[in-house]
């Protein structure tokens, strides 16, 4: 809802959803293929419900696309939509009265509140007069239905416009966080390497100076360019290996759109305790659970996935328990694949263990690492 459809099947998912409402035009339809009216008079109601019918659907899925008309545009089909219902009523009869149905659910679902507040009870209103007009006292019992279906479809077009304008600030929140990151990437890149490039560009003019008249001084600054040099590689390798370190909470929150977008259920910790967790070891946690949620989306078949984060005293000291369990099958069960085998190494790199297996109820995946310091034993997170 609020965007264009991007493939083939959410476009006959919305033209199913708004066309079937399409249903209330059998009067009109009905009165046309009666053989009641002239050729003539057949051949203008054909091609005015057809026009009726073309602008109400342009403007009912482009609002429900978020690329709704705006301004003039938008008045004056609603306009339209009105004036060729109006006329079609008075010409062809009666059986034309449910056409002022589809324009208040046009006014409800295209216009601006403060708009559709009063069009969609002139519409009302301009139905009873052209059905008293025609001689239809009945037109009374579709006031109701104008005006509930009408400001029903208020609620629906505000919400379209709350998504559209939802989405609109995700995005603009994740180029924020974008930003911020390039900044501090930036930042910390400066306060790295300005130094020592700097250093670096000083002794080498240094040097330079040196070289003619005092080779083994020379050789000594060049020396020193070598050691800054080294020391500037290795800590440029340890900032990239932190931008590229994966934390647990970001992957708690990847896990949730991952699960919700294959229909499992999850059942995730929303602040999880990581109290006395190195992050070298909530580093490997992380991968544990991206590994785990990947085998449940893909492998498993689940309809529904609990993660736990808990702290337990074991045997060796503190720890903390990465817990990942789900109703489904676990995969193909011909052994660890390569991606267990690898999160087994990276958590025994970081001092901790893996379990995972089949059990009663599905697949269970338990990784641990050491967690220095007090903690409760048990505590939840």
């Amino acid at each position: 809802m609020g965007q264009s459809p991007r493939n083939l099947r959410e476009a006959l998912r919305k033209t199913v959803w708004i066309v079937v409402w399409l249903v209330f035009l059998s009067s009109p339809v009905h009165d046309l293929v009666s053989g009641d009216h002239t050729t003539g008079a057949t051949v203008a109601g054909w091609l005015g419900l057809l026009a009726f019918v073309a602008v109400y659907l342009s403007l009912v899925f482009r609002n429900m696309g978020g690329r709704a008309y705006s301004g003039r545009t938008l008045g004056a089909l609603i306009l339209g939509l009105a004036v060729v219902a109006t006329v079609l009523c008075l010409t062809l009869g009666t059986e034309w009265l449910g056409l002022y149905v589809y324009v208040s659910v046009a006014c409800g679902a295209a216009l601006p509140l403060r708009m559709a507040y009063w069009t969609i009870p002139l519409t009302a209103a301009t139905m009873v007069l052209v059905g008293l007009r025609i001689g239809e006292r009945d037109a009374m019992d579709l006031v109701l239905l104008v005006v509930l279906i009408g400001f029903a479809m208020t609620g629906v077009g505000q919400l379209v416009r709350t998504t559209i304008e939802l989405r609109k600030a995700r995005a603009t929140v994740a180029q924020l966080a974008a930003n911020e990151e390039r900044l501090r990437l930036a930042r910390d890149l400066h306060d790295l390497l300005g130094h020592s490039l700097s250093l670096i560009t000083l002794k080498s003019e240094l040097a330079g100076r040196m070289l003619p008249g005092h080779p083994d001084k020379a050789a000594q600054q060049i020396a020193d360019i070598e050691q800054v040099s080294r020391q500037a590689l290795v800590d440029v390798r340890e900032a990239v290996t932190g931008y590229r370190r994966p934390r647990l909470h970001g992957e708690l929150a990847g896990a949730q759109v991952a699960l919700t977008a294959a229909g499992v259920i999850a059942e995730l910790p929303s602040e999880p305790d990581l109290t006395g967790v190195p992050e070298e070891s909530e580093s490997a946690l992380a991968w544990a659970l991206r590994e785990a949620i990947t085998n449940v989306v893909r492998h498993s078949g689940a309809g529904r996935c609990t993660v736990e984060v808990l702290h337990r005293q074991s045997l060796d000291g503190p720890v903390c328990e990465l817990s990942v369990e789900n109703d489904g099958s676990g995969g193909s069960g011909k052994g660890p694949g390569n991606g267990l085998t690898g999160l087994t190494e990276r958590l025994e790199k970081a001092g901790g263990s893996l379990e995972a297996g089949r059990t009663k109820r599905g697949f269970r995946l338990v990784a641990r690492v050491p967690a220095g310091g007090a903690a409760d034993v048990g505590s939840g997170a």
